[in-house]
């Protein structure tokens, strides 16, 4: 699977669920962010073995977004009349 849809109102399988897909890509959940809403938790996620320094920019999953994985970048699905958000750290 290259897609994988972070949905509204996640709960812990759901995080175990993207962990894994996110894990097997090479990607992991930033465990110092969380953002929660009402719509349910945002993530940020990484690429595993990258040197982060405090306060990088990962890549942020709203609830309710779509996530793909082309062998190299994270991007979210652009909603219609959005750009495309990248990142292949």
């Amino acid at each position: 699977m290259t897609d994988f849809l972070w949905p509204r109102l996640a709960e812990a399988d759901d995080t175990t669920a993207l962990e894994a897909w996110l894990d097997a890509r090479g990607w992991e959940i930033d465990p110092t962010i969380f953002m929660a809403g009402t719509a349910g938790p945002a993530v940020q996620v990484r690429r595993i073995g990258t040197n982060w320094q405090d306060g990088e920019d990962g890549l942020l999953i709203l609830p309710g977004e779509s996530v793909t994985f082309d062998a190299w970048r994270m991007c979210v699905v652009p909603k219609p009349g959005a750009g495309i958000l990248c990142r292949s750290f």
